[in-house]
């Protein structure tokens, strides 16, 4: 093997620009890693910002606090061998080779003589990185090493592509031999700082590039450091980078020993599941009112009052702490007043936070942001549902003024023409549109493909309604509040009854999308109204024929169940919207399916789900795919900008095992019903440990003999009992 000469060590910062390599072309993918509000898109080199990749960086309070950090050997990039998120989205691990290196025209270094194991993740608002390079030849290395380095202080709004007129000031200064600082005057007089600490101490450290001479003896390893940290005008790191990624992996170990947990025989399943549960455990956030599920990264790595409201339900039965989190973050950002700008109104469930400068500067309508028609009666759904499964009626004191003005809210604002009907109509053209999950401009059209004009009340957002208040005369009983709750119970019984009348389309053996600001029937084919079903409020028969209808060709795609129909005007498989699949759709029509009874019915949407997951990399469902018809041999087609990983898309799998189930919980008896459950043929044995139920926690087995399920309870504690009906 040939090596670089013994000579090297001669070679000084200036005569290495001499040096030539092949450059890297190939394509680079890219990593998520978070932890709380910070976050770090990667390249599967651990770079960031490296050729072109404008989208990279370490994010913190949606601002990038490094737009660049990029790795060079003898100037010039490294080859990619291979990377590797580990099983707990902790840290992405790459290896790295060396190119051939050329000095005037003379072969200066073989590739594949040194290997480089870079590791990278992000914890207490830093990004850390180790790079251990390990020298493989025969003879000592001098290799020319440089760290590249940058912060632009990007909202995450200009990240995704709107332009500002006017920018703050950014300043560059070598505070220390191995720190440099950026420090960015924002317009909102905010002022925020980058860190970059290097150990050990660099050849040179200029703004931003840190150029090192290693000597690696011959089969020898030499380590290179580097921590960005945001928002802070430390000159040192908060901690080592050993002592970081220890205390990440303790953390991690104590959520999972408090969770309950879920294992499977079919390994290819339990791959699906357990990248599900690390996907939810990055995303959950701890925040002064407890563990949050952000939305998704990149672009929704915040609070978000619809997303974490669904992706706690769907979890609910996993772990209850999540849903109180989320009760008590939204009970605190309730609105109190009317806002046209934020599209609030009292008693109004968030839609949006945003911590920006351009939310600051009301560029953008976000800060507080309040449209979305739907929260606030899901804040409700979750709130009874959070109680029915763990007793826990010391929050409903603290909760019940938030429940009551998001009661008033949906008889008063929310219904502004006292139709029983919600819907909405935004109030400032800065804002969202539509207000529903699909808020794309053009998500809801009629059979024409013309736009519906509003205000528009969804037919799912009606389902919530009828539930919620199902749900709140439940808590009302529990108060004492005797004839509230059956006040309540009559006003579902009435909407029930309306709704059936009002979006029952005949024309197309569906439920409307909605009902228009003529009160005209949106008359198209859409998930919307499987999706409806979890909440009950269809009767037994129509629910029959929607359920037939979500299993047709025009709907299921063989991956999973489009958005709309193929016989929609304005269905496209690639769009965000018409014609897309979203797993957490899929999995909210598959909960519709088992509370109609007809739970064996959501096994193809299980099977197609699964098998669009193992086709996608880590074993993850993204955000949303193409709906393509599956062809064979054929993976699913994945859309492009679609956040993964993804909050209700980690959950929507974890979702459909419970429905599958047929998982009820009763905190008050400390009952854990399985009611007419089903397993799939390729899922083997499940088995669940520490599921709570109330005060008590139960732990069983559930497998397949000759086509019954049956149930192994293996222990059960706190008065915890396991019923099979």
């Amino acid at each position: 093997m040939a090596v670089a000469p013994s000579r090297q060590s001669d070679h000084d910062e200036n005569e290495i620009e001499r040096i030539h390599a092949e450059a890297d072309s190939s394509p680079r993918t890219h990593e998520t890693l978070k932890h709380d509000d910070a976050f770090a898109v990667v390249d599967t080199h651990g770079d960031v910002g490296a050729f072109g990749n404008h989208v990279d960086g370490f994010f913190f309070n949606d601002t990038r606090y490094l737009s660049r950090l990029e790795l060079l050997i003898a100037r010039h990039s490294p080859l990619l061998l291979g990377s590797t998120l580990d099983s707990k989205d902790l840290q992405l691990c790459c290896d790295l080779t060396n190119t051939d290196v050329f000095a005037e025209g003379t072969l200066w270094l073989h590739k594949d003589v040194v290997h480089v194991f870079r590791t990278t993740y992000v914890r207490e608002a830093a990004l850390r990185q180790r790079l251990v390079f390990t020298n493989h030849s025969n003879v000592d290395l001098m290799l020319p090493v440089s760290l590249i380095f940058d912060a632009d202080f990007a909202d995450i709004f200009e990240v995704r592509g709107m332009r500002r007129e006017k920018r703050g000031s950014v300043k560059r200064v070598v505070d220390a031999p191995n720190s440099v600082r950026f420090v960015y005057s924002g317009l909102d007089n905010v002022v925020r700082q980058t860190t970059i600490h290097v150990d050990p101490e660099p050849a040179s450290l200029k703004e931003t590039s840190a150029f090192f001479h290693l000597h690696i003896p011959a089969k020898q390893s030499k380590r290179v450091f580097i921590t960005a940290s945001a928002g802070t005008d430390r000159k040192q790191p908060p901690c080592s980078y050993v002592k970081g990624l220890r205390d990440a992996h303790r953390a991690q170990r104590r959520i999972e020993l408090e969770a309950a947990s879920i294992r499977v025989s079919n390994s290819e399943l339990d791959q699906v599941l357990s990248r599900a549960l690390a996907d939810l455990r990055l995303l959950v956030t701890e925040t002064e009112d407890g563990p949050y599920p952000y939305a998704g990264t990149p672009w929704y790595s915040t609070t978000f009052g619809r997303d974490a409201l669904i992706t706690a339900l769907q979890v609910l039965w996993l772990d209850p702490s999540i849903a109180r989190g989320v009760l008590r973050r939204l009970a605190r950002y309730q609105a109190v007043e009317h806002d046209a700008a934020a599209d609030a109104q009292p008693g109004k469930i968030l839609h949006e936070m945003r911590n920006g400068e351009m939310a600051a500067l009301r560029e953008i309508p976000f800060g507080l942001y309040y449209g979305s028609v739907d929260s606030t009666p899901l804040f409700v759904v979750l709130a009874g549902a959070y109680v029915g499964v763990t007793g826990d009626t010391k929050i409903l004191n603290e909760l019940w003024p938030a429940i009551l003005k998001a009661l008033e809210w949906i008889d008063g604002p929310g219904d502004p023409d006292g139709d029983g009907f919600v819907e909405y109509a935004r109030e400032t053209e800065a804002g969202l549109a539509n207000q529903g999950w699909k808020d794309s401009h053009d998500s809801v059209f009629n059979s024409d493909g013309s736009l519906a004009q509003g205000p528009l009340a969804l037919v799912e957002v009606q389902g919530y309604v009828y539930a919620a208040k199902i749900a709140a005369a439940r808590i009302a009983d529990i108060l004492g509040h005797r004839e509230l709750a059956e006040n309540l119970r009559a006003q579902a019984a009435m909407l029930q009854q309306r709704f059936e009348k009002e979006f029952w389309s005949p024309e197309i053996g569906t439920y409307a999308i909605a009902l228009d600001g003529a009160k005209k029937r949106v008359a198209i084919r859409s998930s919307n109204a499987g999706h409806m079903l979890s909440t009950g409020i269809a009767s037994p028969d129509r629910a029959c024929s929607v359920v037939q209808q979500m299993l047709s060709p025009g709907f299921f795609s063989g991956w999973g169940i489009r958005t709309i129909a193929t016989t929609e005007a304005r269905y496209n498989p690639m769009s965000y919207h018409n014609g897309s699949i979203w797993p957490h759709d899929n999995a909210m029509i598959g909960a519709g399916f088992a509370r109609y009874g007809q739970t064996e019915r959501i096994e193809p949407i299980f099977d197609g789900l699964l098998d669009a997951a193992l086709k996608m990399s880590q074993g993850r469902l993204p955000e949303l795919f193409c709906g393509f018809r599956r062809r064979p041999g054929r993976a699913p087609i994945l859309y492009p900008v679609a956040c993964s990983p993804q909050a209700w898309a980690s959950g929507a799998m974890l979702h459909m095992v419970s429905s599958l189930m047929g998982l009820e919980i009763d905190g008050a008896s400390r009952t854990v019903t399985l009611r007419s459950p089903r397993l799939p043929l390729r899922a083997g044995e499940i088995e669940l440990r520490n599921i709570r139920a109330g005060e008590g926690s139960a732990d069983f087995v559930l497998r397949r003999h000759h086509g019954v399920v049956t149930i192994d309870v293996t222990n059960c504690r706190g008065g915890a009992k396991v019923v099979l009906a």
